[in-house]
Parts: C-alpha cells; structure tokens; sequence
C-alpha cells in the first residue's frame, strides 16, 4: 500500500514537470544587486534590489524585454511598514527563482515575437511603482523611499551586460508594474542607445480615477498619499504637474499624452484589481453588500451591474489620450481579470481572449513591429465569448 502511494505521487509530480516544460521557461534564478546599496538604491529596508534575467539567443540576443512586477503601492509610514518585511519590501524575502510564462516565455509555440529576446523581471519593494526619491531615511524607521534609483541602477547593470547593444526593446509590467511602464517609459528609452526601436506594454496598469460606489474618490486620495509619501514628483512629468498637479499625475489619464515612447495599452476594462478596490474598495462597503459583485461581476444585481458598466464608460473615456495616437496601441478587453501578458492562458493558447480575432500575443507583436497597428475596445460584459473563467490573482496583487 505504501509503495502504491509512492508511485502516485511520483507519477503526479512527473506530470507536473512535464506541463512546467510544455509551458516553456520554467524557473530563472534570481540576481541580487549588491552594488546598488552604494548608490542608496535599496528596498524599503535597505536591502539591494533584484531581478531574474533569462539571456537570449539567435536572432533576439540583441532585443531586450524588461517585466516590471506588480504589488500594489503603500501610502503612509505605517503601511510601507507593514511590507516592509515581506516580499514587496526586501529582497531579504524573495523567491530565489520565479516562473517565466506570457510574454516572458522562452517557447516560440507560447511567445512567437519575443521568444528568444534577452527577457528579465525586475523584483518590485519599493512601492512606489519606482518613482520614489527621498533622500532622508528616519532612523526610528528605517524605511528608504528609493523606487526610482532602483530603477536605474538596474537598468544601468543591464546595459553593461548587453543591453548597450539593443536594437530592439520593451519596458512592460503588470499591475503596479505596469503602471511603472507608463511613469518611466520616456525615462527608459532616454537610456537605451539611441536607434534602437523602443516601446513600452504596460498591463493592467491604467488605473483610472473614479469615484466608488458611496461618491468618494478613494483612488485619488491614496495616490495623493503615494506620491507625498515617497517623493514621486521628481519622476513625473513636469508638463503634466503644471496642469494637474503631482497626485493626478500618477493616473495614466493624466499623464499618458506628455509621454513620447510608443506604448501599447493591455487592459480589461471591467479590471478586477480596479472593480475591487477603486469602484467598490471595502470602505465604500461596509456592510458587506456588494460582496458577491466584487468577486465576480456575473454575479452583480441589475443595480450593482449598471454601477459596473458606468466604471467601464469611465474607462474608456480615460482612454482618450492614448485613441488620438498613432503611435500607441490597445487592447482592451471586457474579461473581469487583472494581469494578461505574464500568464499563459490569456497571452497565447488556443483559448486565450481575443479581440477582432487576434490574441494580446499576436497584437502587441504586429504593433511593436509595425506590421499592422491594434487599437480595439471590446463591447460590453458580458459579449466576448473567449473570456472564459476569470482569474483574479487577488492574492499577487493585494487590495488597498
């Protein structure tokens, strides 16, 4: 009998193994920067920053993709304390290998146009969507508000290991990551050798400012907090804080036309991270009566259903900036999901969303190499078949 169950587990596990590697990449083992302590481009801790880098080959050595990770943001001393121990704050407390899917993929059957490009995942403890820059670090709590240095110090540690030599490259993220891929875009191609084709993907990271469900803009005041906070104005666009002033100018609405860089917009327009915590944040319900609609809008009443869809019209007018240019792409789906291009599922399978018969795969690649450009917006929940099961991935990005 006890062998019987060795033999199952072992046969489960040989599976297991054989689905990572049909999936493609598998683990990349994580690179500690020690030197950026120097340069005071530390983690809320103090601890040096990191990143996983998967080095390509053939006809992509010379093209670099840099995945920015997600995680939400902390407003105020006590809540950049309460992740200063943990992953979103240390690189003491990171995974020393992470999977890489999506757009990260090593397999052309799962990533045909970025396959064999140089790929790497910058580790997210800064916060801020690495636009941080203070200076003083209060020694009663030792915290560094330090997110734009990181972001630096590991790109200058990338050039010298190749990326001197790009010919093509892609600043992308998801979440708070992708976010960071809109406020440092312009910032990012100021440093890739000039000639090198450069655009930016963000992810899930055109959170909108809206009011929630009892009339407050939540949203707005939190992201006031986080960039007073860690000092962000220094990183965002002058032309932008002179209209709008800072905080609004970590709202990619307000900030996306003073961006020069080609981007390419991923978006659900019914995002569950943004449904969840900026439309129906857990202050906005105290009583718990939204509960249901906020873990899946199917199951909203027709009440709850027309507050959603007046979030999705507010999306897509926030869009504005990026529909009125060439240069920028999208893809906006009506899925109830937060993060596309880092899983597998909806960046390329067979069942992955679609828009005009296209998946996110095959759309960011014709526009980042010109072949043909996207701008899409998909009808309204619930009308796009290839949706399937949503996937919240609550957990990876926690709420606000």
């Amino acid at each position: 009998m006890e062998m019987s169950r060795i033999w199952q587990w072992l046969n489960i596990l040989v599976c297991v193994l054989l689905f990572v590697k049909a999936e493609g990449s598998g683990f990349v083992p994580i690179t500690i920067l020690e030197d950026a302590e120097s340069k005071g481009a530390v983690c809320l801790d103090g601890s040096p920053p990191a990143y996983h880098f998967d080095k390509g080959s053939g006809e992509g050595v010379n093209s670099w993709i840099v995945h920015l990770e997600g995680g939400g943001w902390c407003n105020d001393v006590t809540d950049c304390l309460s992740r200063k121990d943990t992953r979103l704050g240390s690189s003491k407390q990171m995974d020393s290998q992470v999977g890489f899917y999506g757009i990260l993929n090593n397999e052309q059957d799962y990533n045909p146009d970025f396959y064999n490009w140089n790929r790497i995942k910058i580790r997210y403890c800064d916060g801020s969507s690495f636009t941080g820059e203070v200076e003083e670090v209060d020694p009663t709590n030792n915290l560094h508000f330090r997110g734009a240095r990181i972001f630096e110090a590991v790109i200058k540690d990338l050039l010298a290991k190749g990326m001197e030599n790009a010919e093509n490259a892609i600043l992308s993220g998801c979440s708070a990551g992708g976010l960071a891929a809109i406020l440092n875009c312009d910032r990012f191609k100021s440093m890739i050798p000039s000639g090198a084709r450069v655009k930016c993907v963000p992810d899930a990271g055109y959170f909108i400012d809206a009011q929630d469900v009892s009339g407050t803009k939540y949203i707005e005041n939190y992201y006031n907090k986080v960039v007073e906070t860690h000092g962000s104005a220094k990183y965002l666009p002058e032309s932008c804080i002179s209209k709008y002033g800072a905080g609004l100018c970590f709202f990619p609405q307000y900030v996306v036309q003073d961006i020069d860089t080609p981007i390419f917009v991923v978006n659900a327009a019914y995002d569950s991270w943004q449904i969840r915590n900026i439309l129906i944040p857990g202050a906005a319900d105290p009583h718990g009566s939204w509960q249901n609609c906020r873990d899946d809008i199917s199951n909203c009443t027709p009440d709850q259903l027309d507050a959603v869809q007046g979030f999705r019209e507010e999306f897509i007018k926030a869009l504005s900036g990026v529909e009125k240019s060439p240069s920028k792409g999208m893809f906006i789906d009506s899925c109830y999901i937060h993060c596309q291009t880092e899983m597998q599922e909806s960046w390329f399978k067979t069942d992955a969303p679609q828009l005009a018969n296209t998946t996110i795969a095959k759309a960011v690649g014709d526009w980042f190499y010109e072949r043909k450009s996207f701008q899409e917006i998909d009808c309204a929940f619930p009308c796009n078949p290839t949706c399937g099961k949503p996937v919240l991935n609550v957990k990876a990005h926690p709420e606000i």
